[in-house]
């Protein structure tokens, strides 16, 4: 794991300094080596901070240039096919001087060109600079695992790891993009090429972009999509058995693949399904598995320890567990500081934590990511289909008047709102809003200071819906290149790295992910009173028999109870009462006080806090 920065301008490139120092912003990313590079005319420069993984040696060293110097190199990830790869290569003349797979990216590209991608099985951002087409390609893997940030403007393309790389050019505004503001507020995050900040984007998962340092301009594309529920599959028509043996191979095969590494590999394990899936795989490929966990004294409902546990014994792994405490109010500024565009997710906490303990003993650990998305592991899958059969009889304006009453009359974080709120939708095409952190009503007050504020979210999610008549098809590909994308996997990234900790996710292989959306079934994933049905099966076969199947449970905090006294409330009530606060004062009080009467909004107050610590951390305006 690494990071990168680089620009790419049609013009001589006169302010040199600020790459450093963004290379310099991202040193957490990659303690081990440092290095920048820029083209003989001035007009591209590539830096990198390097997290020495695969080949330690110098060989290893980016930028990277192949044996001609047409190519250079900067990467961020880790490709698990490199070694069939690298033997291809080989035997198609490539003549390779390291064991890394940077060069073999290299390879790949000089051999296909920007083809390369569909060879590559990993996560990953990367940027080459062509010499010979005068272009710098750039690519993000099929799952949004490794992040890539970038600002296109007067003919030059600044493009990074995170954005604080980006930041340190100081030439650069920093607005808030009201849009994206607007989604923050309703989803909890800023989705696909969308960016916090006015005039920056994302580079989406499963695309590249080309650009042309000649005319200054550049083309975006998707390389990669999700394959559509295959006919059986859809039909019903399936064997699972089969299905069954076939999900144990790949996943057996990707967790192998990703325990290569020239240092100490860990397993973070919560003791769910997924996380006890990776272990018992990892076992199999391993007679020396380390497993992780964190604990929460007092608070059963969130400390996972003995469930942990007992994955760890039947499999008799080393096995390390964290006690967290209260007290860690105290890592929301930094935190804030190092997520560059801020999500709405406490869990950012335990995952802080974790890595900071996995640290200490590995370089790599593999988690559970990916599993509820590809296999129906959420609730709220299972409330959609039983609303769908009770309530989708009810014709529609008489759902959407008790939607709109919920809205109005219903208190906000009082429970089941959101799913009343939510009615109104077409279920036949559309997904409700469940998830939603603050309705339109809501986030008006809450930027009341701000006249003709506009609400934009509720459109931005429907153009985002993905064309599918089966309702759960619909959902777990909603959250995939939504949820999974920007919340989980922006959380575990920039959470692990902040201790130069590298997690990978054996289940966003993209064989496996491949398999679970053309192959599974929807009544194989959930039901209404079921839910990752599949996945649960396999855990009959190589689990414990005491291992319980039907708990939904991740690394997360017991929030309500630390926002009832102590350092959480304390610096809660601070920042929102803060006169510099962007938010409405009153409205961010009456959160307060309906989280004293026991309301669910823990998680929105947590969303207004750590958005004012990440805009004082970067003295952004809105």
């Amino acid at each position: 794991m690494c990071g990168l920065v680089g620009i790419a301008s049609r013009e001589t490139v006169a302010n040199r300094a600020w790459l450093a120092a963004g290379r310099e912003a991202m040193q957490h990313r990659g303690p081990d080596d440092l290095g920048e590079w820029w083209s003989g005319d001035g007009r591209v420069g590539l830096g990198h901070r390097r997290l020495a993984i695969i080949d330690l040696s110098q060989a290893g060293h980016q930028p990277m240039q192949d044996s001609t110097q047409a190519f250079t190199i900067v990467f961020n990830g880790e490709i698990y096919n490199f070694i069939e790869l690298r033997k291809e290569l080989v035997a198609k003349g490539a003549v390779l001087r390291s064991h890394s797979d940077t060069e073999v990216i290299l390879a790949a590209y000089r051999e296909w060109g920007t083809d390369c991608l569909s060879h590559l099985n990993g996560m990953f951002c990367f940027a080459i600079h062509d010499a010979r087409k005068h272009t710098v390609f750039l690519a993000r893997d099929r799952a949004g695992e490794k992040p890539l940030f970038y600002h296109h403007a007067g003919g030059t393309i600044r493009f990074g790891s995170e954005l604080k790389a980006l930041l340190a050019d100081t030439s650069l505004p920093r607005s808030i993009d009201p849009e994206a503001l607007d989604c923050y507020l309703a989803m909890g995050f800023v989705p696909g090429e969308r960016c916090i900040l006015k005039g920056f984007s994302k580079l989406p998962p499963a695309h590249a972009l080309e650009f042309d340092i000649k005319g200054g301009s550049f083309r975006q594309w998707r390389y990669w999509d999700l394959p559509a529920l295959n006919a059986d599959a859809s039909r019903g028509a399936v064997d699972e058995i089969a299905l069954l043996d076939e999900l144990e191979s790949l996943l057996e095969d990707s967790v192998r693949r990703q325990l290569v590494a020239d240092v100490p590999v860990g397993v973070l394990l919560s003791g769910g399904v997924d996380s006890s899936l990776i272990t018992a795989m990892a076992v199999r490929a391993s007679n020396r598995v380390q497993t992780f966990t964190i604990g929460f004294p007092g608070h059963g409902t969130v400390d996972e320890r003995e469930h942990a546990h007992l994955i760890a014994r039947h499999f008799g792994t080393r096995h390390t567990e964290l006690v967290a405490e209260p007290a860690t109010a105290d890592l929301l500024p930094g935190l804030a500081r190092q997520f560059d565009e801020p999500i709405v997710d406490s869990s950012m906490i335990p995952t802080y934590l974790v890595s900071q303990l996995v640290r200490e003993q590995c370089t790599v650990a593999l988690g559970g990511d990916g599993g509820d998305e590809l296999f129906g592991g959420y609730s709220e899958y299972s409330r959609l289909l039983w609303v769908q059969s009770r309530m989708g009889p009810i014709p529609r304006p008489v759902r959407k008047g008790i939607s709109l009453a919920a809205e109005r009359l219903v208190p906000v974080g009082f429970r089941g709102r959101n799913w009343a709120q939510g009615l109104g939708v077409d279920l036949q095409n559309g997904l409700p809003l469940i998830a939603s952190y603050f309705d339109a009503t809501t986030r008006r007050r809450l930027m009341s200071a701000y006249p003709g504020w506009r609400t934009s979210a509720e459109s931005v999610l429907l153009s985002r819906v993905p064309a599918n008549p089966d309702l759960l098809q619909r959902a777990t590909r909603m959250d995939f290149q939504n949820y999974l994308a920007e919340d989980i996997l922006v959380k575990v990234d920039r959470a692990s790295m902040l201790h130069s900790l590298e997690v990978r996710a054996p289940l966003l292989d993209f064989r496996v992910i491949e398999f679970a959306f053309a192959k599974v079934p929807s009544h194989l994933k959930a039901t209404a009173q079921e839910k990752k049905i599949l996945l649960k099966r396999l855990t009959a076969r190589v689990l414990p028999p005491a291992f319980d199947r039907h708990r939904k449970q991740g690394f997360s905090i017991p929030l309500a109870a630390w926002l009832k006294i102590g350092a959480f409330r304390g610096m809660f009530h601070n920042v929102l009462r803060d006169p510099q606060s962007i938010f409405d004062a009153r409205t961010a009080d009456a959160l307060l006080r309906g989280q004293d009467r026991g309301r669910n909004n823990g998680e929105r107050l947590f969303a207004l806090v750590i958005f004012e610590l990440w805009r004082r951390a970067y003295e952004v305006k809105l």
